[in-house]
């Protein structure tokens, strides 16, 4: 089968998961910036985290044929410091012109501060400045369902946002019907421990549909499994979808929202 990979954090994978991911049929990784495992202790670490994401790992990626491309922000964990996360959104604009820059993400909540809020409405502001798609982050557990209702609250309030620029990433049960209905895309990311199982995906599509949606792997330095989107498409033929079903979910999808952008283009 084909897919793309539309949610990975690479820069923590080995070559082992890009030759892994290029025989399982992946066509493209995309990949936010998040976290680094730890924060970073100063603006010019993101200038070279940034460098890093447009520069260095679409080449390494090329090496096993796969089309790399990202998305650029500073990550909710890291904007407590209200004005260290400003210092580093003013960063942003100097590669939004690079040639793989899809949007500004994953931007939004962790635990819904009010400083997490802050730079959350800011980087909106950015991304609505520069006509750029989005990308969110929505919270872990017990804080997802506020959490998305903020961030849902935040783009709404600026007109300037177009719903079908947004994935809202991360949505579960309890908040994948409040995102969808308001017109913004969907992403499930499959996680052995925690977000969403490749059943508990699979049984979210068979309940809303299949569009808007989209499957991701989030994989990083965690525990994590770089090709779970490709063992979703396996789960989801035993269970009897059509091979065309399963490429709309894993290809289509993705395909469609990330087209937007015109840099995305595909060998």
């Amino acid at each position: 089968m084909r897919y793309i990979e539309p949610h990975a954090h690479m820069v923590s994978r080995t070559t082992d998961d890009y030759q892994a991911m290029v025989m399982a049929g992946c066509q493209a990784v995309c990949e936010p910036a998040f976290w680094a495992g730890f924060d970073r202790g100063s603006v010019e670490g993101f200038r070279d985290y940034f460098r890093q994401l447009t520069d260095y790992e679409p080449k390494r990626a090329a090496k096993f044929g796969l089309p790399h491309f990202c998305w650029l922000c500073i990550n909710p964990k890291e904007a407590e410091d209200v004005a260290f996360a400003k210092d580093v959104v003013a960063l942003v604009p100097e590669f939004l012109e690079c040639p793989t820059v899809l949007g500004i993400g994953e931007i939004g909540l962790n635990k819904n501060s009010r400083n997490e809020l802050e730079i959350l409405e800011m980087q909106v502001d950015l991304a609505a400045r520069h006509d750029q798609m989005i990308l969110v982050h929505t919270p872990h557990l017990e804080d997802k369902l506020k959490g998305t209702r903020l961030t849902l609250d935040v783009l709404k309030a600026d007109s300037r946002i177009r719903p079908d620029r947004v994935i809202i990433d991360h949505v579960e049960e309890h908040t994948v019907k409040m995102v969808l209905d308001e017109g913004f895309w969907a992403g499930m990311t499959l996680y052995p421990e925690s977000k969403c199982t490749p059943v508990r995906a699979i049984d979210i599509l068979e309940t809303y549909g299949n569009e808007r949606l989209w499957i991701n792997s989030a994989c990083d330095w965690g525990v994590s499994i770089p090709l779970n989107v490709a063992r979703t498409g396996v789960e989801m033929r035993r269970r009897g979808w059509s091979a065309a079903a399963v490429e709309k979910v894993l290809f289509d999808n993705p395909h469609q929202f990330l087209s937007q952008n015109p840099r995305f283009k595909l060998p």
